[in-house]
This record gives structure tokens, C-alpha cells and sequence, in this order.
């Protein structure tokens, strides 16, 4: 959820003002379920005002946080199948509870609950992204270096859709991207950014040797700062 919210922030002014207003509210929405539990008190009133700001600001979240994902999925795919070079299905999989109902209902259903465990337990603060792997979590049935192929994966096709967004190029940062993975999907990480559609890049490594030999079929300048 994190990282969507990131990605679109950085392109649309509304959606990053919709989500601060939205989690204003849902801190507020929280205090004053606390309030009741601790004066033992309940004004439907008060906390249905809460409950409309919150579904004005999450009609809109959830709508773009669709449209980015359909977009994504696919640049990431492919940027996936650019590094790894052979065929492995990987896909990212958008969980919300708002596909099911409207984030109204959704309110009005968990009232009891939310009363009784103090804090708000349902809405689009709860969106979340699985990580798959043929069907399961990376992160339990892939291999060290399938989970770092799918990390890169995700950042370059974080980079390609902030440019296609923006029309400039985003500096692209690689910080420790090479671990886990062998000298074959090292040099293809290589060959993919030394295209001329990326900008400025800065790679970090711990092993030279690696990122020397990766470099060394680069057409474009680069300079080694040891540190």
C-alpha cells in the first residue's frame, strides 16, 4: 500500500492530497472511538460525520489505486521476464475490501466492532499488494535471488511509469541490487539501464569485481567512487 501510494503521490497533486486528508480523519475517527470506550459513551451523530469525510476521500483513492495497478502490472511483467530471461510467472495482486462492498456499508457493518477494539477496522487503509510467485507469496516460496529479481523489477518499473507520467526521467537509484543475484541476471540489470530512455544512475555494491565485469559491455560513461 506503501509503495502505491509513493508511486502515484509523486504524480498526482490530488490523490497525495485526498490520502493526508484521509488519514487525518481516520486518526480522528479513532480518537473519538477511544473517547467513547473510555467515558463509555456512544453519539452516532459525531462519529457519522467522520464517516462521510472519510468516504468522499476513499471513492477517489480506491478508483486510482485500480486504474495504477492495471497500468503497472503489466510494465512490471515485463521488466521481470527483461531481467530473469527465462519463464517465470510472477504477479502483483491488488487486495482491497472495496471490491466486495462500498466503503460505506463496509462502516455501517463493523460499527460493534470498531466500538468494542477502538479503532476503525475496515476501509482503504487496510488495501494492501500480494507479492505472487506462481500463484504464491514470494517472499515464502521464492529463492533469495527471485525475491531480489523481483525487487529491481519493481523499481524499474516504478522509473518507467513516473516517466511515461512526467515525460522527464526520474533518477534511478540501485542500492545494493546485485546481492543474491548471479552474474548473468547482474549483467542484464546492466544492459537494461545502459539504454538510452534512463537518465542519471547510481549503484551501490560491496562487491567491485561484479559490478566491473557487468559495466565493462556498457556503452555509456560511468565513474567508480570507493567508499
Amino acid at each position: 500500500r506503501k509503495f502505491i501510494d509513493g508511486v502515484i503521490g509523486q504524480t498526482d497533486s490530488l490523490y497525495l492530497k485526498h490520502l493526508l486528508a484521509y488519514n487525518k480523519i481516520l486518526s480522528q475517527r479513532n480518537a473519538l472511538l477511544k473517547y467513547f470506550a473510555l467515558n463509555q459513551i456512544y453519539d452516532r451523530g459525531a462519529l457519522e460525520i467522520y464517516n462521510e469525510q472519510l468516504l468522499e476521500r476513499s471513492t477517489y483513492i480506491f478508483k486510482k489505486r485500480k486504474i495504477f495497478m492495471k497500468i503497472f502490472v503489466d510494465i512490471f511483467k515485463s521488466r521481470y521476464q527483461d531481467i530473469s530471461n527465462i519463464e517465470e510467472f510472477v504477479n502483483l495482486e491488488y487486495e482491497s475490501q472495496l471490491y466486495s462492498n462500498t466503503h460505506e456499508y463496509l462502516l455501517d457493518m463493523s460499527l460493534e466492532k470498531d466500538k468494542l477494539i477502538q479503532y476503525t477496522s475496515v476501509g482503504i487503509h487496510k488495501d494492501d499488494i500480494l507479492f505472487l510467485k506462481d500463484g504464491q507469496p514470494i517472499k515464502k516460496f521464492g529463492s533469495q535471488g527471485q525475491q531480489k529479481t523481483f525487487l529491481v523489477a519493481l523499481k524499474l518499473a516504478q522509473f518507467n511509469f513516473l516517466k511515461s507520467e512526467t515525460g522527464g526521467a526520474p533518477i534511478l537509484l540501485l542500492d545494493d541490487a546485485f546481492d543474491k543475484l548471479d552474474q548473468k541476471r547482474v549483467s542484464q540489470i546492466i544492459s537494461l539501464v545502459d539504454q538510452n530512455d534512463f537518465g542519471q544512475i547510481f549503484i551501490t555494491d560491496t562487491h567491485e569485481d561484479r559490478t566491473l565485469d557487468a559495466l565493462s559491455n556498457t556503452k555509456s560513461s560511468y565513474q567508480i567512487f570507493k567508499l
